[in-house]
């Protein structure tokens, strides 16, 4: 069972005697009502009965009639009281009701934020881990990738050696045949054209560089530059510090 269905069977629970206890309290106000306007319409009659022989009637009898007429007020009085108790347990009756709805949002409100607190810690920490995997597998496959280069560069230096007179054709055809290739979806890409590792490749001499290795045709490089070299992401970092 959900929180939201838990919560929501709980309070339909609470509120099944509340329309009975409503009905019955506003029935006890309405007849409270009509006793009251009875009484008052008795209060309205004898004072205009007394009013109209007030100078006939010995003092004694007058205060016997005012006396009536008080009582009359009294027991209106406490008729209004009496409504006026039942008019404030009703309010206090669905007050309760409304205070507990009330507890119950902020109890669930709290539980689903801290739901959705724990599932997006889970969240985050799960891509943590799968970015240390891919990142252990990047370094793979370049590892990888620097040693078929370091083969492909034996396998040219040899081809230069035993066919020397078709050294330039030679190295155009591997490069144009490894393009041509289907790359692979998981095989790491390099330098500025973003394609797989082929042909003479030239490390950046930054450690941070963001792609590490280019290819000589891309740098329009025919052989390795003496000393240090930079990318020409990296070129203008190394110019300010110098």
């Amino acid at each position: 069972m959900s929180g939201s269905t838990f919560y929501l069977e709980q309070y339909l629970d609470s509120l099944e005697d509340l329309p009975n206890d409503l009905k019955s309290n506003f029935n006890r106000m309405h007849d409270l009502d009509k006793r009251n306007r009875d009484i008052m319409i008795s209060i309205d009659s004898s004072s205009d009965e007394y009013l109209r022989k007030v100078r006939d009637l010995s003092p004694a009898k007058r205060k016997v009639e005012m006396e009536k007429i008080q009582k009359m007020f009294k027991k209106a009085k406490e008729i209004s009281d009496d409504k006026v108790k039942i008019a404030i347990q009703t309010y206090e009756l669905v007050d309760k009701h409304i205070r507990r709805l009330d507890s119950d949002l902020a109890k669930f409100e709290s539980e689903m934020k801290e739901k959705g607190r724990l599932s997006q810690t889970e969240s985050e920490e799960e891509p943590e881990d799968d970015k240390r995997d891919k990142k252990k597998n990047v370094k793979d496959k370049k590892k990888k990738g620097r040693d078929d280069d370091k083969k492909k560069k034996k396998n040219v230096k040899n081809q230069k050696a035993d066919f020397s007179s078709g050294q330039s054709s030679g190295n155009i055809q591997v490069a144009t045949e490894v393009l041509d290739m289907p790359v692979d979806p998981n095989e790491p890409t390099y330098c500025t054209c973003q394609q797989v590792s082929y042909g003479e490749m030239i490390g950046c001499d930054n450690q941070d560089c963001p792609i590490e290795w280019f290819h000589f045709g891309c740098m329009k490089l025919t052989t390795k530059p003496k000393g240090k070299w930079y990318c020409p992401k990296c070129t203008p970092l190394f110019r300010k510090k110098k």
